[in-house]
């Protein structure tokens, strides 16, 4: 349905007298004697980048096969099939305390390709080493300066850092940044419910490690949880309060819902942007 004069290959038509002769193929001239013009799918003008946080947090559980990494691995592959399915520019990024890898928003298939294998690559490859801290706002203002004002910008991260006061501050202001940019932004929280929020563990001694520090606390997470639950619940209202004022959708993921969520949720952003 999409057809102009842009970087893909799609087919070739007959010449019709008032066509541009600069688009004719010259060398199907030569073999058929006939005038055809080359077609070529046309990029829409939707870019979409892709951020992921690969810090150490987002391999828990680790005795699980469905890590929130890997929940968010999947869900980006799921989205670029649906980007290269609608032509829309797709790019990804994944961070730490720093950009540590970054493209621009395309829509070719070697590029397509090209970012399944980085994704397939951070799932299936060398295992991230430890103590991979996450610093949102340190990074977003490089990347907001890396990429195109009016962009689609997908985020999956845990939002882990939230026990630091500070951080909630300095978190807003880079979410704020973005929209200041122009970029339409979706922020998927991704989590494990029953954990995570829930603090749902048997009443025993457990020893909890910091996934990034490598701290350890041995407790009894029984009477912890209340404390707990209304500090998790108290940051997640927070979160979904500034993203509404900065207009940004805000979509709590818990791994354990699926995908259905993820993707439901960028189709209805998308219909809203055309």
């Amino acid at each position: 349905p999409y057809h102009g004069f842009s970087v893909e290959f799609a087919e070739h038509r007959l010449y019709n007298s008032g066509d541009s002769m600069k688009n004719i193929d010259w060398k199907l001239f030569a073999r058929s004697e006939k005038l055809f013009i080359k077609k070529f799918e046309e990029e829409t003008n939707l870019r979409c980048h892709l951020l992921l946080d690969t810090s150490s947090s987002m391999l828990y559980p680790k005795d699980n096969t469905l890590s929130k990494l890997s929940f968010s691995v999947y869900s980006a592959a799921s989205l670029m099939y649906l980007f290269r399915k609608q032509r829309d520019g797709f790019g990804l990024t994944y961070f730490t305390d720093k950009l540590n890898f970054f493209t621009d928003a395309k829509s070719t298939k070697s590029h397509y390709y090209r970012l399944i294998g980085e994704l397939d690559r951070l799932l299936n490859g060398t295992p991230l080493n430890d103590k991979r801290k996450t610093d949102f706002p340190k990074i977003i203002k490089d990347f907001a300066d890396k990429i195109h004002r009016r962009s689609l910008v997908i985020i999956f991260s845990d939002m882990f850092n939230f026990s630091q006061s500070s951080y909630t501050k300095d978190l807003f202001d880079a979410i704020q940044y973005l929209r200041y940019k122009k970029n339409e932004v979706v922020l998927f929280h991704v989590y494990n419910h029953e954990t995570e929020k829930m603090f749902n563990f048997s009443n025993q001694p457990y020893t909890f490690c910091d996934l990034e520090n490598n701290d350890n606390f041995k407790l009894n997470p029984v009477n912890y949880k209340d404390d707990y639950l209304k500090l998790f619940i108290d940051f997640q209202k927070e979160l979904e309060m500034k993203c509404h004022q900065y207009k940004i959708d805000y979509v709590p993921s818990p791994i354990e819902e699926g995908f259905h969520k993820i993707l439901l949720s960028y189709l209805n952003k998308r219909s809203k942007l055309f």
